[in-house]
């Protein structure tokens, strides 16, 4: 098998309880260069992951090819899911690192398969694929590879400045395939960067990741996710940050305030009540009553950060929400039964164009079981 030469290191035979929930474990092992943290390697079953959404598109679809991330961010809102293997979803998150390692392999049979609707595809939305593990594991290549050939759309998210290795492969792909990347860099003051994302690069060298992406060819995306309270919401960082963003070259930003759901809340705040026990009371109180900030607070920050938006030339992107990522380029146009390519519109709250990717025909869309209620074709000439 292609992975079988990847000999990280020493194998760790004291592998934790939950791991005998996976069936597929190949090895757990850990290295030197990677101290601290344990790589347990399973053969995936699955690549493609179906994602409810709120879209005309009844779901979004994700690739995971790591559960567990080095990068170790306080408030990441994947944590929860290293509980169902019985780990916490504190540190065993950041130190036990499970490895899909044939994920690769797997994708390529799951994209011939005559059912696949080449729908676009997100990674990066649950836990990062160019954490510092990918340089040791390679999976992205053939992953990037796969999605391509099959004609399939993708986005990448990440805080990894690895992308960097694979523009060139990235850049092959984009002539095949709408290709869409985004970079997220929510903390621009370094100090408070390490102490929150302690296994992040720093701004800066995200930021040149950015600029490296915009000259093969990309528009880039940055997601200012999250904006903390009291930590990074000024006008004066904000400002900071999209003057830094715009000269790094990124064409549109996204951004949002914290959000802590139950399994992360706790986390955090231990982080908070460490690093900065004076806000430990303004967080209980902000997210008293649920997993988000209270709504005056987030239109409060949008009316702060969005005419900065603007005053440093960039354009506010969007969000797909199905998956969470950056929204696909290849979602706006479909085809109708006589071949026509349409706009879609919904009767939803939004009110706006959205669409469904490009070649998916009309039919398929009603018995995809996407609501039809409100929805107007328009044809569209080109």
């Amino acid at each position: 098998m292609r992975w079988s030469g990847q000999e990280l290191g020493v194998e760790e035979p004291s592998a934790l309880p939950g791991l005998a929930k996976l069936n597929n474990l190949v090895r757990s092992v850990q290295t030197p260069e990677f101290a601290g943290v344990t790589f347990h390697e399973v053969l995936a079953k699955s690549a493609l992951n179906k994602v409810p959404g709120q879209s005309v598109m009844p779901f979004g679809w994700t690739i995971n090819p790591y559960r567990g991330c080095s990068h170790a961010c306080t408030y990441c809102f994947a944590r929860p899911t290293h509980t169902y293997l019985d780990m916490d979803g504190g540190r065993d998150f950041d130190t036990q690192v499970v490895v899909k390692v044939n994920v690769a392999e797997v994708l390529e049979g799951e994209l011939r398969k005559p059912s696949w609707g080449k729908h676009p595809v997100a990674l990066g939305t649950n836990t990062d694929p160019y954490q510092r593990a990918e340089g040791k594991y390679r999976l992205m290549p053939g992953i990037i590879t796969a999605l391509a050939e099959s004609g399939t759309p993708f986005s990448i998210l990440t805080k990894g400045t690895l992308l960097r290795r694979d523009l060139p492969l990235l850049a092959d792909a984009a002539g095949q395939v709408p290709v869409d990347l985004a970079m997220s860099i929510a903390i621009f003051d370094d100090e408070l960067q390490h102490s929150v994302e302690p296994g992040t690069p720093t701004a800066t060298a995200r930021l040149a990741t950015v600029t490296a992406a915009r000259e093969h060819g990309f528009d880039v995306s940055v997601l200012m996710m999250p904006i903390l309270p009291y930590l990074t919401d000024t006008s004066a960082h904000l400002d900071h940050a999209l003057e830094r963003i715009a000269k790094a070259g990124a064409t549109s930003v996204l951004f949002s305030a914290l959000h802590l759901k139950g399994g992360v809340k706790p986390w955090f705040m231990h982080w908070l009540a460490g690093a900065h026990p004076e806000l430990v009371e303004k967080y209980e109180d902000l997210y008293r009553t649920g997993t988000y900030a209270p709504k005056e607070y987030r239109k409060w920050l949008a009316a702060r950060i969005r005419p900065l938006i603007r005053a440093h030339g960039m354009e506010r992107g969007r969000e797909d929400p199905a998956t969470g990522g950056v929204r696909s380029s290849a979602i706006g146009m479909m085809r109708n039964d006589e071949g026509e390519r349409v706009s879609i519109r919904t009767g939803g709250p939004a009110g706006g164009p959205i669409g469904a990717p490009a070649g998916v025909r009309f039919a398929d869309l009603a018995r995809s079981g996407a609501p039809m209620t409100g929805l107007q074709v328009q044809p569209t000439l080109f």
